[in-house]
């Protein structure tokens, strides 16, 4: 059905005799590529209705249009609304109709990409970035958090003032900290604040600056190194994970290839994500990690039982596209890769339903270490399989090597052994 013949007549008429109308056909076409069903199109159209009637209103032009335009219309517009009471008033269903309309406007360069943050703050940030990925090496997502972290601290001092990195006083930090501990008051927040700020500040050293008075009031949380425990599986828990993935009603050889991948070879999300149809090789039983944490490429041995939940997931079950990677999509927007939160909410999800109270992906990765040190495997062959940089990162996995320990375990006092 037509999704412009099924909205209601005065609907129809703000779209096509509106601002928007030389834009109706792309923004339908482009839902059309994306495969969404016929409802969301319509409630989609209805959103570009009501907010097409609004931009006559205002005698705005599809050209002039930008995040506040939208944003004026949601916040401002939408509460006090009286168009016809036929318009769509659902905030979600007209924030993600505009959302689409936005990204087609750029695409179509009827307006312009929006602008980035200037000034010498985000001068400073970006100058920061550069270093962390060309100096450090480091990956995206942990840039993202110390960018996010420092801008805040940047803001609390700097904000409505000139940037001059030398007036950053000890004061200052103390009362940063103070500040984002209320916000978050978690032991591993406070370990992201230390870690970032020390980051920073280091790299201000580079730049000639004086920090040893800023690094010394930064103390991290007493975190002992190697106290806890590696967080793993039981071999019944998962084994009712394995079992709960075949009786997920959506995507169930593709839930079941993410968590092989997962418990077999130590994928992160984020390589799982990134996996491409390329980087199987059938005949040699490998597969060929290039978007790794540490930048590296490594080649894996693909076990048995990964690569036939894979081949199921791709001959049985993977969508037809044209993309490369080997997780996409099943709902719309199809044609899309599947993204780190998405492989995220499918293995906690079915680690939950699985009874499995620690319901999240990383315990994968431990649960294969722990396998291999009680299986007689040493702390290099961990490290090895894991990928770690350094063998200290593995030693955590030592106090699980239950027959070496048994071997050094010291008689209790007063004990006849």
């Amino acid at each position: 059905m037509d999704p412009i013949c099924a909205l209601n007549p005065l609907a129809r008429a703000w779209l096509l005799d509106g601002p928007l109308a030389s834009h109706l056909t792309a923004y339908l076409a482009l839902l059309e590529r994306g495969h969404y069903a016929t409802g969301t199109t319509t409630t989609y159209a209805r959103a570009l209705a009501h907010f097409a009637h609004w931009m006559a209103l205002s005698r705005l032009e599809a050209m002039q249009l930008d995040e506040a335009s939208v944003a004026e219309f949601l916040n401002d517009h939408l509460p006090r609304c009286d168009c016809d009471a036929t318009a769509l008033r659902t905030a979600a269903d007209l924030r993600a109709g505009l959302g689409h309309l936005m990204r087609l406007l750029r695409a179509l360069r009827v307006i312009p990409e929006p602008l980035l943050p200037t000034g010498p703050i985000a001068e400073e940030l970006c100058r920061y970035d550069t270093h962390m990925r060309d100096a450090r090496g480091l990956a995206a997502g942990t840039r993202e958090g110390r960018l996010s972290l420092v801008n805040r601290l940047l803001l609390s001092k700097f904000s409505g003032r000139v940037f001059a990195f030398q007036e950053l006083q000890p004061q200052d930090v103390r009362d940063f900290i103070a500040q984002e501990l209320q916000r978050v008051s978690t032991v591993s927040h406070a370990s992201a604040i230390a870690a970032s700020l020390r980051a920073y500040l280091r790299y201000r050293s580079t730049c000639g600056d004086v920090v040893a008075g800023l690094l010394g009031v930064i103390s991290s949380p007493a975190r002992w190194a190697l106290a806890s425990l590696p967080r793993a599986l039981t071999e019944d828990e998962l084994q009712r994970l394995l079992m709960q993935c075949g009786q997920t009603h959506s995507a169930p050889m593709r839930l079941l290839a993410m968590v092989h991948l997962a418990s077999d070879l130590g994928l992160r999300v984020g390589e799982i994500a990134a996996l491409e149809l390329h980087d199987i090789d059938w005949s040699r039983g490998t597969l060929t990690l290039r978007r790794t944490k540490s930048h590296r490429q490594d080649v894996l041995p693909l076990p048995m039982a990964a690569g036939t939940a894979l081949a199921n997931y791709l001959r049985h079950e993977r969508p037809n596209s044209t993309l490369a990677t080997v997780f996409v999509r099943r709902h719309a927007p199809h044609d899309q890769p599947v993204g780190v939160d998405a492989v995220r909410a499918a293995v906690g999800r079915a680690m939950r339903r699985a009874g499995i109270a620690r319901g999240y992906t990383h315990v994968l990765r431990h649960t294969l270490a722990c396998r291999l040190v009680n299986s007689g495997g040493s702390i290099k062959e961990v490290a090895d399989v894991l990928r770690h940089r350094s063998l200290n990162t593995s030693l955590i996995y030592a106090k699980l090597d239950r027959h070496h320990l048994d071997e050094v375990a010291l008689p209790w006092p007063g004990s006849a052994a």
